[in-house]
């Protein structure tokens, strides 16, 4: 798959990961998926356990959001 100037591959921790830029997010902050997840499922009032905690970190690693190029 041809990489695009919005989806590009990053180093993260050893692994690769995906850096997904969304156009009008803030410039200045990354995101990651996990806590994307984490914020509207507590949101919905699901407490968040240590697995978790574990998901989040994960899904971080695999998937950033961010307004910058």
């Amino acid at each position: 798959m041809p990489e695009t100037d919005h989806d590009e591959r990053v180093e993260s921790e050893g692994r690769d990961s995906r850096k997904v830029r969304v156009p009008g997010f803030n410039p200045d902050a990354e995101v990651g998926l996990g806590d994307v997840v984490k914020r509207a499922t507590t949101t919905m009032g699901i407490r968040p356990c240590g697995g978790c905690q574990r998901r989040a970190a994960a899904m971080n690693r695999w998937l950033v959001f961010s307004g910058r190029r």
